[in-house]
């Protein structure tokens, strides 16, 4: 399956504007944090397998720096879990 850079960027946009990183009551949007574009890319790597596969791997690859780097953790660790649903709608046109 391949795909334009259009539609990378309108997933990156999507994923920016929607999805957040939740510490403590604070809501850190993908957009702001700087890694919306990663999650796309990765997301676009799993389409073929459906958009419910695809947003689960691509959280459990992208790999958030911490503490100046010294730990890492994947993105599903930091994102509250109804963001995975979020995920699936942004990319669940774009697996048909």
């Amino acid at each position: 399956m391949t795909f334009d850079q259009s539609h990378l960027r309108d997933i990156q946009i999507a994923i920016g504007d929607r999805l957040y990183i939740q510490v403590a009551s604070w809501h850190l949007y993908l957009g702001d944090a700087g890694l919306a574009e990663t999650l796309a890319i990765e997301c676009l790597a799993h389409l073929d397998q459906g958009s419910n596969v695809a947003a689960r791997k691509a959280l459990e690859t992208v790999q958030v720096p911490l503490a100046g780097g010294s730990m890492r953790l994947p993105l599903s660790r930091l994102i509250p879990s109804g963001q995975i649903f979020d995920l699936e709608d942004i990319l669940d046109p774009y697996c048909r």
